[in-house]
Parts: C-alpha cells; sequence; structure tokens
C-alpha cells in the first residue's frame, strides 16, 4: 500500500472515532437524564428508537420534538427541543443508530416472557421424588 492509502484510511478510522465519541459526549451532555442506551428510561431507548427510525426522523424529533410527535401521531410530548450544533446533531444521530442492531431489554423480557413455560400443577413424580427424600 501507498502511503496515499495508509493515510487515506487512517483519516477515515479516526473521524468514525471521533464522530462516535462525539456522540457519546452530546449523549452525556443532553440525553442521558431520559434516554438510555437498551433499557427503557423516562424515554425510550436508542435500540428502540433506532430499530423504528432513520436518521432524518432522529433528527427532526431532536430539532422540532413538538410538531414532529404530533406527525407520530403521539398524544402528547415529554421531550424538549435541544439547540444542537449540526455536527452535534449528526454524532447524536450516528450514536443512537449505532444501537440498532442491539435489542433493548424491554424486548428481551418481552420475548422471554412469550416464551415462559407456564406450569399449572406441579408434576407428580417431582413431588413424589421430593417427599421420599
Amino acid at each position: 500500500m501507498n502511503r496515499a492509502t495508509i493515510s487515506l484510511f487512517l483519516l477515515i478510522s479516526t473521524s468514525s472515532f471521533l464522530s462516535a465519541d462525539s456522540g457519546k459526549r452530546v449523549f452525556e451532555s443532553y440525553c442521558w437524564g431520559c434516554h438510555h442506551q437498551t433499557a427503557t428510561a423516562f424515554g425510550p431507548s436508542f435500540a428502540k428508537i433506532a430499530s423504528k427510525r432513520t436518521a432524518q426522523e432522529i433528527k427532526a424529533m431532536i430539532s422540532d420534538p413538538k410538531t414532529v410527535s404530533k406527525l407520530f401521531g403521539y398524544k402528547r410530548n415529554a421531550m424538549p427541543k435541544l439547540n444542537l450544533k449540526a455536527d452535534e446533531l449528526n454524532a447524536i444521530t450516528e450514536y443512537i443508530l449505532s444501537f440498532k442492531e442491539i435489542k433493548s431489554k424491554d424486548d428481551n423480557n418481552k420475548s422471554q416472557e412469550q416464551n415462559r413455560t407456564i406450569i399449572k400443577k406441579p408434576y407428580p413424580a417431582i413431588a413424589i421424588f421430593k417427599e421420599k427424600h
């Protein structure tokens, strides 16, 4: 590989790392009070948001939550309008979308509950075995 290719690769790698890092900083500064990455807090988790929304929808909700909430059909909106710079808005959007493939804890709990076997009566063999020992 020549130096130009290596330099380009390093630049791209560093910029994506910095973007993820700046997205995390925006999250810690503005979002963590109401949102968590994979668990529902006051607001939905980033994993849930990322599974339902596009980058444009996420940016719109952050920039104008009152209007976008109505467009999405929500009866109320609790999210404040955040006046982020363009680079902060892009960084937090990428950070949220990075959780797209991660199941939220709520989704995991629902699937576990759906797969749970409910035993209405104890198995007789188990009760007999316990009585003998």
